[in-house]
């Protein structure tokens, strides 16, 4: 791979962008087939959503931040889940308000925005190790990617346990789509392995390109992994909140992005940290993961903030998230 990054300066680029391709379409793969299985053994549709479908939208963070802690890029395996978190909700939140006024429902703005807010908090102590280090930037190992993987499978228990008895009480969510014929099983099997290919193949590209053209022109991973790459592994959310937009259905683009989120800080960096120790201390310039940190705190309590106004973010808050970015950007490009 090394090699073939070398021969050309315009090689990593292509490698970057076939990277992009493998991650979604791998991802798509991978929720089709398991989707087909979990169809086959009649699991309800409403928890393959909420767990397959919604680690799938995930999938892309969860190959380059998980890939970048192997191969110890840490700047890249951490810039890309705040980069991402923070593109999700000022860019895809932004535009889709920008298109119509996103609704909000009262589950998103009683329990998933709050538990966002938390974890924001919590990965801001951890990766600062706040009781030994103060606010400089300490590690993200073992205990603390144990601690952000319990609190995501019991955030999924906590889902579920809604979602079911929120079907118990409505009878019209019984129905299902009976028309639409499952795959069968060798399919299904064949969808997730090129799946997991995809994803496990397009992580490795994304890494080692970005990595590649961040040392060409001598910028830090942590500027790559917020934007080129963040913008990158959530073209999945971006693509699914501008449709439903475009469909009348925006109410879900904000819970499509909350939920996103609170994967990406529990699950992404969860098993990020468990499978490799991610070392903040040790990249250059670690006080600009904390800054980022603390930046997409203020942008989630801010949308926050914009939500609990009107139950809804009109075109102007929409707007003004967008310019939020703009701003953002510029700040992380001349920093």
């Amino acid at each position: 791979m090394h090699n073939l990054l070398a021969a050309s300066p315009v090689v990593p680029y292509i490698i970057l962008i076939l990277g992009f391709v493998l991650l979604i379409k791998g991802a798509d793969l991978f929720v089709d087939g398991c989707v087909g299985v979990a169809k086959l053994f009649s699991i309800p549709s409403v928890i393959i959503g909420l767990t397959i479908v919604a680690f799938g939208t995930s999938a892309p963070e969860a190959a380059v931040s998980i890939t970048s802690a192997l191969k110890g890029a840490n700047a890249m395996a951490v810039s890309n889940v705040l980069g991402s978190n923070i593109f999700n909700l000022l860019i895809v939140i932004g535009v889709c308000s920008v298109i119509k006024p996103v609704k909000v429902t009262r589950d998103i703005i009683k329990r998933d925005y709050p538990i966002s807010i938390i974890i924001t908090i919590l990965l801001l102590f951890l990766s600062t190790d706040f009781f030994t280090h103060g606010m400089n930037a300490g590690s993200l190992g073992l205990p603390s990617g144990l601690i952000l993987l319990v609190l995501f499978f019991a955030y999924i228990i906590i889902l579920i346990n809604n979602t079911l008895r929120s079907r118990k009480n409505s009878d019209e969510n019984e129905i299902e789509d009976e028309e639409e014929k499952p795959l069968s099983v060798p399919k299904c099997i064949i969808y997730i392995l090129l799946g997991i290919c995809g994803i496990a193949f397009g992580g490795d590209f994304v890494v080692d390109s970005a990595t590649n053209i961040a040392t060409t022109f001598h910028i830090s991973e942590t500027l790559i992994g917020l934007t080129i790459v963040a913008l990158g592994t959530s073209l999945p959310e971006l693509v699914t909140s501008i449709v439903a937009a475009h469909k009348g259905e925006n109410d879900l683009a904000l819970g499509n992005v909350v939920g996103s989120n609170i994967f990406n800080i529990l699950m992404v960096l969860g098993m990020s940290a468990t499978v490799c120790p991610i070392n903040l201390a040790g990249i250059s310039n670690p006080i600009f993961t904390i800054y980022d940190t603390l930046i997409l705190l203020g942008i989630t309590v801010v949308v926050y903030v914009f939500v609990l106004i009107k139950n809804n973010i009109n075109r102007l808050e929409g707007s003004i998230m967008v310019l939020m970015y703009s701003s953002y950007l510029a700040y992380i490009i001349l920093r």
